[in-house]
């Protein structure tokens, strides 16, 4: 319900603005940009999204075949079954579920998202059917999702290449920031979900598992920033990224020749899946992407960053980070459009200010919260998405707070 109110809210919203920008401003073109947005958004969520995405999703889910079949998704479910039981208590030990959204979590956080996307729908799809209601989310479902729309990222290497070619003098300077703006954005995740559904979070093994990430992450930042220069830490972030994106099939292929699978047959049971996944997301997308569209050209967002920067001018806060509001307000709707925010958002202030920056960092420090919710749940039909959304948009808020913040800390 909260998806079917959030939806209808767009669209009224959109015209109440464009109506009144018609009638008190005169802006006689208001709604002409409206319509075409949705001419322009309907198409891109089936030509640019759906469609393309059927090759994408043919390989990995042909790769992820290969690996449960080679024993390998089992093998990752085994690593991480101790810490998930207690996270995913609703998931039997050791599925198949567990190992499946390891790798989406994996693909992520090294900022893969081609890969990200089919091995995260692969996951939902498995969770659906250990749900015994289809329609409504289950608890497993909605920690999976909101510990996705969290963004995880311990290599933004898009980000990283945008700011390179905007003409950054440092382009890997929101390296650090954006692992500790989304990392806090994940731990918010966690938190959130965990209080909504009664988990125990000072459970021995969900404290060691945390203490642990925090470890990794610590002892990279530390690494990258010790010993590598600033050219190389995007070359090696690319690099690292890469070689593993194609580990993972190579690693699958060898380990089904050992089991003697037939790999090749395999591949093709699974790869056959792509089409009907695709195919099956494409009225959520355009519903989705044409309400986001109609939000976004009305100017809506415009008027409620404009609000803010009115808001904190009267408590003697600097309001410079206002600027970069945008990006942070766009980045749960639409991915593209907060990257084109972003990229606006250089060009105008300069990749090297202040402005600039914290719209690099409001990129990393989440994911699309909607769009994940109308992909995810509707390739696997729900339709009563629960707390799923609220839950998503506050650990969203923390990952923004926390960027707003580093970026004060790290660049003044």
């Amino acid at each position: 319900m909260a998806l079917n109110y959030i939806w209808i809210s767009f669209f009224i919203i959109a015209f109440s603005i464009a109506l009144f920008k018609l009638i008190f401003l005169g802006d006689t073109e208001i709604f002409k940009l409206l319509v075409e947005g949705l001419f322009d958004s309907t198409k891109t969520s089936v030509m640019d999204i759906a469609l393309p995405l059927v090759g994408t999703m043919a390989f990995w889910l042909g790769i992820m075949n290969i690996g449960e079949k080679a024993g390998a998704i089992n093998f990752l479910s085994r690593i991480v079954g101790p810490f998930f039981s207690r996270l995913f208590p609703e998931v039997p030990k050791n599925h198949p579920a567990s190992g499946q959204m390891m790798m989406n979590f994996s693909a992520n956080m090294l900022g893969l998202d081609n890969a990200a996307t089919p091995l995260g729908l692969k996951a939902m799809g498995t969770l659906q059917e250990l749900n015994p209601q289809k329609e409504t989310a289950s608890n497993a479902q909605i920690m999976f999702l909101v510990l996705h729309t969290s963004g995880l990222t311990i290599l933004p290497i898009s980000i990283i290449a945008q700011r390179a070619i905007m003409g950054a003098q440092d382009p890997t300077d929101i390296f650090i920031p954006c692992i500790i703006a989304t990392f806090v954005a994940t731990i918010a995740a966690m938190l959130i979900v965990s209080i909504w559904q009664k988990i125990n979070l000072w459970d021995r093994v969900i404290i060691s598992w945390l203490l642990g990430l925090i470890a990794f992450i610590s002892l990279l930042v530390w690494y990258f920033t010790a010993y590598l220069s600033k050219e190389q830490i995007s070359e090696v972030s690319k690099v690292i990224s890469n070689v593993l994106l194609f580990a993972i099939p190579v690693t699958f292929i060898l380990g089904a020749i050992r089991k003697k699978v037939n790999v090749f047959e395999s591949f093709i049971e699974g790869a056959k899946g792509g089409f009907e996944t695709s195919i099956k997301i494409i009225p959520y997308l355009v519903a989705m992407l044409a309400a986001i569209s109609v939000l976004r050209n009305s100017g809506a967002l415009s008027y409620v960053v404009e609000g803010f920067k009115w808001g904190f001018s009267f408590l003697n806060i600097d309001t410079r980070f206002t600027d970069s509001l945008p990006v942070a307000l766009m980045k749960p709707l639409s991915g593209s459009g907060s990257r084109a925010m972003m990229l606006d958002s250089m060009k105008i202030f300069g990749p090297d200010s202040f402005v600039g920056r914290l719209s690099c960092v409001f990129q990393g420090s989440a994911d699309t919260t909607f769009y994940i919710v109308a992909l995810y749940f509707g390739s696997v039909g729900i339709k009563k998405t629960r707390y799923a959304i609220s839950a998503g948009l506050l650990a969203d808020l923390f990952g923004v707070i926390a960027a707003i913040f580093v970026s004060y800390l790290f660049f003044g």
